[in-house]
């Protein structure tokens, strides 16, 4: 038997998810302002997303623009962004993962 009649510290439980919040929240911004660049076309495209996924920049270069030809230079952009977006999410895995995990056994949380 557990003294105290095997209650958990409640208290203690509390302050260990909203440290695991506070985690996550702080994780979820550091994403929000990492770029991630993904490339196409052996780097004629590419595309920059933050670590969230939010579309900041992207670069064409001249040799990829020909103007009977607009739906391959479409395709390259669509596999730029794609490809970064891939990295984005490995990289919400990878920090995002673990602190979502640690959260998931707690009741009422939705994760």
């Amino acid at each position: 038997m557990i003294p105290g009649g095997g209650q958990p510290n409640m208290q203690q439980l509390l302050q260990q998810a909203q440290k695991m919040q506070q985690d996550l929240a702080t994780a979820q911004e550091d994403l929000a302002k990492t770029p991630v660049e993904g490339t196409a076309g052996g780097g004629l495209v590419k595309a920059t997303v933050t670590g969230s996924g939010e579309l900041q920049a992207l670069v064409i270069d001249p040799k990829a623009v020909d103007p009977e030809d607009t739906e391959t230079l479409a395709d390259l952009v669509l596999a730029a962004v794609r490809d970064a977006n891939a990295t984005a999410q490995q990289l919400q895995q990878e920090k995002l993962g673990p602190l979502a995990q640690g959260l998931g056994g707690m009741p009422g949380l939705p994760f």
